[in-house]
């Protein structure tokens, strides 16, 4: 029972997550991508603030005690450093995502920035780390998967679609990022640091490429909250709790399901449509995702 409940919480934070993609979508219509990002970020930060009481909380009820507590946060100066090397790098990544769904779908933008997942393993492999055989079929058929979904008759890749390439990139360089730091500082906070960080960072973006003003911030407020708000304070929430005991081949399929999500969402609220050639594209990324995720046979 437990146990359908952290897959439950999981299956949630997917959901939201895929959703946030038109959310994203949406809030184009009325600000620029720095505007839309440096506003959401910030809001992230702040509804994440009460997570890290709530969490405290938890875990005082465990019986966890004070003590305990701050050695679990970690040193300052490393949750600090580890706060802002992640907003950074959080910073471009979602930038070019943003600036990516302006020029391409919804659904074509969640399967793609999904290619983290295969792309993380192999520039893993520059840090020292092993690489199984698998990830480089993995690779390969994603790789297919993209050539389906993105390339046009001429060959050519839509400008929309490498924005969100490289972004899938910079999303597994922030992945490695964390992967570094969160062992070392409480996951919440830290997060709650890199929104802060590039929020800030998006912010000084925005005043020198694009024009805000609170009217147009306002008419967006709607996928600015729900990106903000759902997307990084309730979805990352739920992933913390929902991890916590769970199988970890499990749950990374279950988060995966984001792409997915983001295809019928796209759908659904936008009106969005693929051709049989997209779809297959699709289906072929989706199943790298899928294989790059499962455990290695003992």
């Amino acid at each position: 029972m437990k146990q359908m409940k952290n897959n439950a919480m999981l299956l949630l934070a997917a959901f939201i997550w895929g959703i946030a993609f038109v959310a994203q979508s949406v809030g184009m219509e009325y600000v620029g991508p720095f505007t839309f990002n440096s506003v959401r970020n910030i809001i992230g930060s702040a509804v994440l603030v009460p997570v890290m009481f709530f969490m405290d909380g938890l875990k005082r009820k465990n019986g966890i005690s004070e003590e305990e507590l701050l050695k679990e946060r970690g040193d300052n100066r490393t949750l600090i450093l580890g706060g802002i090397c992640c907003g950074l790098a959080l910073a471009v990544a979602s930038s070019l995502q943003q600036y990516g769904i302006m020029f391409t779908t919804v659904g074509k933008a969640g399967f793609i920035t999904a290619m983290y997942i295969v792309l993380v393993p192999i520039l893993g492999m520059f840090l020292g780390k092993k690489v199984r055989p698998l990830i480089y079929g993995c690779v390969a058929l994603a790789v297919v998967g993209l050539y389906f979904l993105c390339m046009t008759e001429t060959l050519s890749l839509g400008i929309g679609d490498l924005y969100v390439l490289i972004c899938a990139f910079c999303f597994s360089i922030h992945i490695l990022v964390i992967d570094y730091f969160s062992p070392k500082v409480d996951g919440v906070r830290l997060s709650s640091i890199q929104f802060l960080t590039a929020g800030i960072v998006c912010g000084v973006a925005m005043f020198l490429f694009e024009d805000p003003n609170l009217t147009d911030i306002f008419a967006a407020g709607v996928p600015i909250l729900y990106a903000g708000v759902m997307s990084s304070g309730v979805a990352y929430t739920l992933q913390i709790l929902g991890q916590k005991n769970a199988d970890p081949a499990v749950a990374s399929l279950l988060l995966s399901l984001e792409s997915v999500f983001s295809v019928l969402a796209g759908w659904v609220l936008l009106g969005e449509s693929f051709s049989g050639k997209e779809l297959f594209g699709c289906v072929l990324m989706f199943c790298a995702i899928v294989l790059a995720q499962l455990p290695e046979k003992k």
